[in-house]
């Protein structure tokens, strides 16, 4: 199970940590980002620094607790400023799914890639063997730094977009 004792975790990019109520604009300002909208899996159609707030004292809490669900802040590793949200999901007993966006003032900097790195080491400690991702086959940013983090493509499958429409997946997996 994922133990928040383990966080933050650290490398000379990015920081993996709770999130805290000092990120709530910032993670609802990146919600609405188009490319988001489109290619994320949220569980909300429309977040406010108020949700985000109670989201974190509720489900974010409860899932650290729990062990079984890691909402987390990817925040800069100097400043600590937030810079995305990585979710790791669907626990098992031997792995997860994890899911990242990165705000779009912070992209293409390798800060993706370095969560989820980060991602990796936190699933190692915590016990799982794997984590699995998934993407859209047109979301050629993801499948990017999903490919630096050392994930590996598995195959391809149907599946729902938020928006309700039916899209070509590609599964990945990284072996932590």
């Amino acid at each position: 199970m994922l133990d928040a004792a383990l966080l933050p975790l650290r490398d000379g990019h990015a920081c993996l940590r709770q999130l805290r109520h000092d990120d709530a604009v910032a993670y609802a300002a990146g919600t609405a980002d188009p490319a988001v909208q489109r290619y994320g899996h949220l569980p909300e159609p429309f977040y406010t620094p108020t949700s985000v707030k109670a989201m974190i004292d509720g489900d974010v809490r409860a899932g650290l607790e729990r062990g079984d669900l890691a909402v987390l802040a990817i925040a800069d590793a100097e400043t600590d400023e937030f810079a995305g949200s990585l979710v790791v999901f669907d626990v098992s007993e031997d792995q997860g799914e994890v899911g990242f966006r990165v705000h779009p003032d912070h992209r293409g900097g390798g800060i993706g890639s370095a969560a989820l790195g980060l991602a990796a080491q936190y699933a190692h400690r915590t016990g799982l063997a794997r984590l699995t991702a998934r993407t859209a086959t047109d979301n050629t940013a993801s499948q990017r730094v999903l490919a630096r983090a050392g994930f590996v493509e598995t195959g391809r499958a149907v599946g729902t977009a938020p928006s309700g429409h039916e899209l070509t997946l590609i599964h990945y997996q990284h072996t932590t």
